[in-house]
């Protein structure tokens, strides 16, 4: 579906992503695990678009899109959620989705009553809800829910679009044990249905859900395989980890 060759980016003198280079196969879970300034987040944002990148080449479905615009790319089928959660706080759980449906199909931007009102808009936008187990609060104003809830609306956006291909960047940032749980429980439910690049840095997270897990470690990939070939790498162990870290994922 999607196949990188040596992506490279640079902040001033800084190398924030060195030479990556990875393919994903339609239906997969492909992780990336990393600290906090491995280049991840970067990774993910140059595939996006938000990032153009210095060197090296994205390829979208036997497409080039290395130098195309953020704003073309989820017309291809590509969605993307974020660190911090983006949604509208004094709009309903449904009018943030309906918003993202709206977005995607190019719908012209009316008076939000006609919008609302709209089947074609709402009905894909109440099944996400139902997926992400949001449903009952479909009507509520969406700033007071819980900061897991916030999460699992913004999956609920991504999904109504209906993407091939789903970037979703540290989605348990900042919840409790349950919540997470909560998350990943619901990303495993994705599996075999949509080709998901996961950007996480919480361990348990990426070996529940992912196929394939590539470590990155400033701005470099130091280990790609399945989550066994990764507990048991020991440049993991060693440069990520840490040798008094090893039960941890063992």
């Amino acid at each position: 579906m999607i196949k990188i060759e040596n992506l490279t980016k640079y902040y001033g003198a800084r190398l924030v992503v060195d030479n990556i280079s990875f393919s994903i196969k339609k239906g997969e879970i492909v992780g990336f695990l990393g600290p906090n300034g491995a280049g991840k987040t970067t990774l993910v944002s140059q595939v996006t678009g938000v990032v153009l990148p210095d060197a090296g080449q994205i390829v979208f479905r036997d497409r080039d899109i290395t130098r195309m615009p953020a704003y073309r790319r989820p017309h291809l089928g590509m969605a993307r959620s974020f660190q911090i959660t983006s949604i509208i706080q004094d709009m309903t759980v449904l009018e943030n989705v309906v918003l993202a449906v709206q977005a995607k199909a190019g719908h012209s931007y009316r008076f939000w009553e006609p919008a609302i009102a709209d089947d074609q808009l709402t009905e894909p936008a109440m099944r996400a809800l139902i997926q992400v187990g949001l449903e009952p609060e479909a009507m509520q104003i969406a700033g007071p829910l819980s900061h897991g809830e916030h999460r699992q609306l913004e999956l609920a956006m991504v999904l109504a679009t209906d993407p091939e291909l789903v970037f979703l960047d540290e989605p348990t940032a900042g919840m409790g044990r349950e919540d997470s749980a909560r998350m990943v429980s619901m990303l495993e439910s994705l599996k075999g249905s949509r080709t998901v690049i996961l950007v996480e840095h919480d361990m348990d997270a990426v070996f529940a859900l992912a196929d394939r897990i590539t470590v990155m470690v400033e701005g470099r990939a130091i280990a790609t395989g399945t989550p066994d070939v990764i507990r048991a790498d020991r440049s993991v162990r060693e440069a990520y980890l840490g040798e008094d870290m090893n039960t941890a994922i063992e």
